[in-house]
C-alpha cells in the first residue's frame, strides 16, 4: 500500500454493532478520506506559500510591522484566495462526512438500537442518570459539525450519535487510528509499558469517554483493574458500552456523570486519571474544575495523563498557531483556541500537581498492521503515517 493513500473504508473492523455501509456509502467515505489527506498535505502546503509571498508582505506594507498575534494572521489570511479555497473545502468535507455518517445510521437505526439493547440490558456496567444535565458549553454547539453533537437523539434511548461518531472516525483520520479507531488508546498502553514496566493500576478513570474507543485498549490491557469511563452524553454511552461488550471489555463501566462533580468517588480512589483529546472541548471555567476534581480522586503516586494538541507558546511561530486554530473558527470547536493558549502546567500545579512532578512527552498512535502492513516499529520515524499528540502528565506526590 502506498504511504500517501489512505486505506479503504472496508479495512475498518466492523464489530457487531458497527453501522454497516452500503457500497455507495463506503465509496463516499473513501473519497472523503483521500480528499482530507490531499487537503492536509498538498493543498495545505499552499497556505504557508501564500503567507510568505503575499499575505505577510502585504501586512507589512499596510501596517509597517509584523503581525502581533495569531488573530491578526487569521484576519489577513482570510482575505487570501488560496486559503479561502482550502478552508472552504476542509469545512465542506467535514459536513459531508457527518451527513454521510448520519445517513448510514438512520437507514438502520432500528437494527442498531436492537443490537445495542442486546449488549446493554441486564448489565450493571452501564449506569445512566437522567438527572445529569448537559453543560451549556457542550449543548450550545454541534461539536465538529456533528448534528446534535454527542447528546443528540433521533428518538429517546437511541444510539444514533455514538454510531455516527464511530462510523466516521476511520474516514476522518484516513485510517491513522487503526481499524477500530483506537490508536490513541493503544498508544497509552504502549507508553505506560515503556514508562513503568510491570505497573498494574488498580483503578483507572477516563474522562469524556464518548464511545470509549480510547479506553477499551486500557481495559483489555489491565483486565484485573476497575476501569470507569464517564461522559455526560447518554447516547454515546449506550453505544460505547455495547461496543465495549462486543469487543470483550466486559468489566469496563460506562457512567453518565459530569466530570466537574465526581463526588461519588472518594479522594485518592484512582491510580490513573486520563483524557484523550478532551480538554479542548471544555470551557475556560470547566477545564480547571475538571482537572482539580481529577487530582482529588487521584491516589498519591498515581498518574494523571492528558493527550492533547501542543499548547501555544512564544516559541511556536504565529503562522503555526493560526493554522492550528482553524478548528476553533471553522469546525465548531469554540474552546480550541483559548484552551491551547492556557498555561496547562499552571492549572495542574494549582490543582495539586507541582511542576516538578509534571512532564510533557510525545505519544504516537499505534499503527494497525492489518491496514499498514509496512508500518515501522514504534521507535522509528513513520513519516506522518499515524497521529501524534502531546501528552501532559504528572505523577501525584506520595502522601
Amino acid at each position: 500500500m502506498k504511504q500517501d493513500v489512505p486505506p479503504p473504508y472496508t479495512a475498518v473492523t466492523q464489530h457487531p454493532i458497527f453501522p454497516v455501509p452500503s457500497h455507495d456509502e463506503a465509496a463516499r467515505y473513501n473519497f472523503l478520506a483521500n480528499f482530507n489527506k490531499y487537503l492536509s498535505g498538498t493543498v495545505a502546503a499552499g497556505n504557508k506559500l501564500a503567507y510568505e509571498t503575499r499575505v505577510l508582505p502585504a501586512f507589512r506594507a499596510e501596517h509597517g510591522r509584523e503581525p502581533a498575534d495569531r488573530f491578526e494572521v487569521r484576519h489577513a489570511m482570510n482575505r487570501d484566495p488560496w486559503h479561502r479555497l482550502w478552508s472552504a473545502c476542509r469545512r465542506n468535507s467535514m459536513e459531508m462526512r457527518q451527513q454521510n455518517g448520519r445517513a448510514i445510521v438512520l437507514r438502520q437505526i432500528d437494527t442498531l438500537d436492537a443490537k445495542a439493547r442486546q449488549f446493554n440490558e441486564g448489565r450493571d456496567t452501564l449506569e445512566l442518570d437522567p438527572s445529569v444535565a448537559v453543560p451549556r458549553y457542550q449543548g450550545a454547539v454541534d461539536i465538529h459539525c456533528m448534528p446534535g453533537s454527542y447528546h443528540g437523539e433521533e428518538r429517546p434511548g437511541d444510539v444514533s450519535a455514538g454510531a455516527n461518531y464511530d462510523s466516521g472516525l476511520f474516514a476522518t483520520t484516513g485510517g491513522q487510528l487503526g481499524a477500530l479507531s483506537d490508536g490513541g488508546g493503544q498508544a497509552l498502553v504502549e507508553w505506560i509499558k515503556r514508562e513503568r514496566p510491570g505497573w498494574t493500576p488498580r483503578r483507572i478513570l477516563d474522562l469524556g469517554a464518548t464511545i470509549g474507543h480510547n479506553i477499551v485498549p486500557l481495559a483489555l490491557a489491565f483486565p484485573d483493574a476497575e476501569v470507569i469511563a464517564i461522559d455526560t452524553a447518554a447516547p454515546v454511552l449506550r453505544y460505547g458500552h455495547a461496543r465495549a461488550q462486543a469487543l470483550g471489555a466486559h468489566t469496563l463501566r460506562f457512567v453518565q456523570m459530569d466530570a466537574e462533580d465526581m463526588a461519588r468517588f472518594p479522594e485518592g480512589h484512582f491510580d490513573w486519571v486520563q483524557t484523550t483529546m478532551y480538554l479542548h472541548e471544555l470551557s475556560g471555567k470547566a477545564l480547571p474544575r475538571i482537572v482539580a476534581e481529577g487530582v482529588r480522586v487521584l491516589a498519591p503516586g498515581g498518574l494523571m495523563f492528558h493527550l492533547e494538541q501542543p499548547q501555544y507558546t512564544p516559541k511556536m511561530p504565529l503562522f503555526e498557531q493560526f493554522l492550528r486554530d482553524w478548528d476553533a473558527f471553522n469546525n465548531n470547536e469554540p474552546f480550541w483556541s483559548a484552551m491551547h493558549a492556557l498555561d496547562l502546567k499552571q492549572i495542574m500545579a494549582d490543582a495539586g500537581l507541582p511542576r516538578e512532578c509534571q512532564f510533557v512527552t510525545g505519544v504516537r498512535a499505534v499503527a494497525d498492521r492489518s491496514i499498514f502492513p509496512d508500518a515501522p516499529a514504534p521507535e522509528e520515524e513513520d513519516y506522518g503515517r499515524t497521529a501524534v499528540w502531546n501528552a501532559y502528565g504528572a505523577w501525584k506526590p506520595a502522601a
